[in-house]
């Protein structure tokens, strides 16, 4: 099994726009995320964080990031089926992580 980087990525600007969510839509969010999760199963290997850029170069628009294991991109595709991110008009970025030899 290959290991996956997912890199979310949102519109900087129309992050910055967006009200703070309410209680129940922040319950509503999490709730999402975790029926995500559940669904994603032992392919879930570290559910990740949101991200916020430190330097002036970074790019502003990776969101937070989350790593899988899957056989191969179809199973990948079908791992993010319904996903969170991708239902709020956000887009994944899919890496496959190329094993060091010797560590």
């Amino acid at each position: 099994m290959a290991r996956y980087l997912l890199l979310y990525r949102v519109d900087p600007e129309a992050m910055a726009a967006m009200p703070e969510p309410t209680p129940e839509q922040a319950e509503q969010m999490n709730a999402a995320w975790n029926a995500w999760a559940q669904q994603a199963g032992a392919g879930l290997i570290d559910f990740g964080a949101p991200t916020a850029a430190v330097s002036d170069g970074a790019d502003r628009s990776v969101g937070g990031y989350t790593l899988i294991e899957a056989d191969g991109a179809d199973a990948v595709e079908t791992l993010l089926t319904g996903h969170p991110h991708r239902a709020m008009g956000g887009t994944i970025d899919v890496y496959e992580l190329t094993p060091v030899p010797g560590m």
